[in-house]
């Protein structure tokens, strides 16, 4: 038993140690983005790369995350409730959770990967410490780029996934169960709150993006053990973010509805 408290002692220790060096990391980059224009270029270059060039990805998760609700929301539908129903619920759901969740989840996997390995690797081969030699600061120059483009694509990619997934919905709605597109966009209309259904699913990606940004910046910067802290970092980087958007989306739900 002695073992056992001396155990959750050390992790919880450990977890308020590591939350207090992600928000002095969070407050450093916060004071480093006021460069924005002079850092221009690094900023172009992160939005192009963590944002843009990830629409076609993006695209094809939403394309089958709108055919799944579909199917799943006629077949609930089917012989319980008119099919004029459908675009309302199969709406609702895509842009309140399918759309920001299934998004951020898979950019924590594409962006997130991507930055904790690439911080990682300079952190193992001593180009962060070169560039602090030069009087380069490497949270100006390398973090807070990557916060902000996450801040600012990932709510413009959830915005992107929405529309497809809705229109693919509709899409399957029409072909597979009679339900035509003009109903479904009908049905949804009747009830589409912009402060209840697309309000709480920017806040959610807004919170998902700084998640994803800030904690795969913190986990390459601790990076260790040469090519082995490379790999722990790249895996280190999915785990937290995809663990921190699924407990941001619980919060933002609960604070919001």
């Amino acid at each position: 038993m002695l073992k056992l408290v001396r155990l959750l002692g050390r992790k919880t220790i450990s977890l308020v140690a590591n939350i207090g060096e992600i928000a002095l990391l969070l407050i450093k980059a916060t004071k480093f983005m006021r460069y924005f224009y002079q850092d221009r270029v690094l900023y172009n270059e992160q939005l192009y790369r963590l944002g843009v060039k990830a629409i076609p990805l993006v695209s094809i998760i939403a394309v089958f995350a709108g055919a799944v609700a579909g199917w799943q929301g006629a077949f609930q539908l089917e012989d319980t409730l008119p099919p004029r129903f459908f675009g309302q619920i199969v709406a609702i759901g895509i842009l309140s959770e399918m759309g920001p969740v299934l998004t951020a989840l898979v950019l924590a996997g594409r962006n997130g990967s991507s930055i904790g390995a690439e911080i990682a690797t300079m952190k193992v081969t001593e180009q962060i410490d070169a560039l602090e030699v030069m009087a380069i600061n490497p949270i100006r120059h390398l973090v807070a780029p990557r916060i902000v483009a996450m801040i600012v694509m990932l709510p413009l990619l959830v915005v992107v996934a929405d529309i497809i997934a809705l229109f693919t919905a509709a899409i399957i709605g029409d072909l597979f169960f009679n339900i035509s597109i003009r109903m479904f966009f009908n049905s949804f209309q009747s009830v589409f709150v912009f402060s209840e259904d697309v309000l709480p699913s920017i806040l959610k990606a807004l919170s998902f993006g700084i998640s994803i940004g800030l904690i795969s910046c913190w986990v390459g910067l601790k990076a260790t053990r040469g090519a082995t802290g490379v790999g722990r970092a790249a895996i280190q980087a999915f785990v937290f973010s995809a663990t921190i958007i699924l407990v941001n989306d619980y919060l933002v739900a609960t604070v919001v509805f």
